[in-house]
């Protein structure tokens, strides 16, 4: 059933955002887009200029949706610093061994990727990578301040070591099947947090 007209854009990002978790942005042509969000091909150029226009407001869409996603975790004032952190990372780890591609890190999916493809699409991912690493730096430093996380000499750098320690868990566990990359990678998140 076709969505209503306002919808259209965020009908085709949503379909989108499901077919690219399943098959890289490349796997999915226009015409199978096209086909399973219901809708016809002016539409999708009324709304985007190009393909990669199309990717760009794609990944877009996602770095918002996940910066708003992060008010459940990082930003969550019910918990000190540290259980924040690590809530976050546990988050991260269920969504990727969940059953929902949809849910799991376009970052993961789609870095190697765009890269190559399109300088657009990879600043876009690059900013925001940034400012999740921004976020996971500036909860370590609220943790010091609490008092539940031990000092820490440059939580800067320890953020995106942790954040890129687990951007390759989950590349290493998606090519196994297996969830001990991403087990791993938690227990060296906390051993790396450690509480005050």
């Amino acid at each position: 059933m076709k969505q209503p007209t306002k919808d259209t854009r965020s009908h085709i990002l949503a379909v989108g955002r499901s077919l690219t978790a399943r098959q890289g942005y490349s796997g999915v042509g226009l015409s199978e887009l096209l086909k399973a969000a219901d809708v016809p091909k002016g539409s999708f150029y009324h709304y985007f200029a190009s393909k990669e226009a199309y990717g760009c407001a794609l990944l877009d869409d996602f770095v918002e949706q996940y910066r708003q996603d992060l008010g459940a975790t990082l930003l969550d004032d019910t918990q000190d610093a540290r259980a924040r952190f690590l809530g976050y990372f546990a988050g991260w780890m269920q969504k990727q061994t969940g059953p929902a591609l949809q849910d799991r890190c376009l970052v993961v999916k789609l870095s190697a990727e765009v890269a190559d493809l399109s300088p657009d699409m990879s600043r876009i991912l690059r900013k925001g990578v940034e400012g999740i690493i921004a976020c996971l730096a500036d909860t370590l430093d609220q943790g010091i301040t609490d008092g539940s996380i031990a000092p820490l000499s440059d939580t800067r750098s320890l953020a995106q070591s942790l954040y890129h320690q687990w951007l390759g868990a989950s590349l290493v566990a998606g090519l196994s099947q297996d969830d001990a990359p991403l087990r791993a990678a938690m227990a060296a998140t906390a051993q790396a947090v450690p509480a005050a």
